[in-house]
């Protein structure tokens, strides 16, 4: 591992919820892949991901970034995205990224996970990579284009904001 900064992976009641639901993950963490292509889960996602028996699923975005999911709210996900009607292009598209893509990975004794080749390639992932806690799943990215995804993110205009966030405030 390169190093960690910052996050958690905590069970909803844990982060304020109620309730044992899946679990949430938050925070930004840079590693490395060894040269199989293995990427060390940190210890902080460690007690959440390698649950004997639970697995996960790792999948394509269309940001070129990975999504690494437990299978338990993967399949929820799929379910849905397979009952649109695949007669749409678009959504015949996104069937075949998410779930085309998609593949199980388990936690191996040394807590690490194998990046199937076909997925390191989508996303252009060399040996620097970055994990990124997006709620219910996590982002895996090539090192470098986080930072320009960071960087398109912080760039936006005053007024350029969706108008979903209209009265947002932190």
């Amino acid at each position: 591992m390169v190093g960690e900064a910052g996050g958690s992976a905590a069970l909803p009641d844990e982060a304020g919820g109620a309730g044992s639901g899946p679990p949430m993950f938050r925070g930004v963490t840079a590693l490395a892949l060894d040269a199989k292509g293995r990427l060390a889960i940190p210890s902080k996602y460690r007690d959440v991901l390698a649950v004997p028996g639970t697995g996960l699923v790792l999948t394509a975005d269309p940001s070129r970034c990975l999504l690494l999911y437990p299978r338990a709210s993967w399949e929820p996900l799929q379910e849905r995205l397979m009952a649109l009607s695949s007669f749409d292009a678009k959504i015949r598209g996104l069937q075949r990224l998410l779930v085309g893509h998609a593949d199980d990975v388990e936690v191996d004794a040394a807590g690490r996970i194998l990046i199937p080749p076909p997925l390191r390639r989508y996303a252009s992932l060399d040996k620097r990579v970055v994990l990124v806690g997006q709620g219910r799943k996590l982002e895996l990215w090539d090192e470098a284009q986080w930072q320009v995804e960071t960087a398109q993110a912080i760039a936006f205009p005053a007024d350029g904001l969706p108008p979903e966030l209209s009265g947002f405030s932190l």
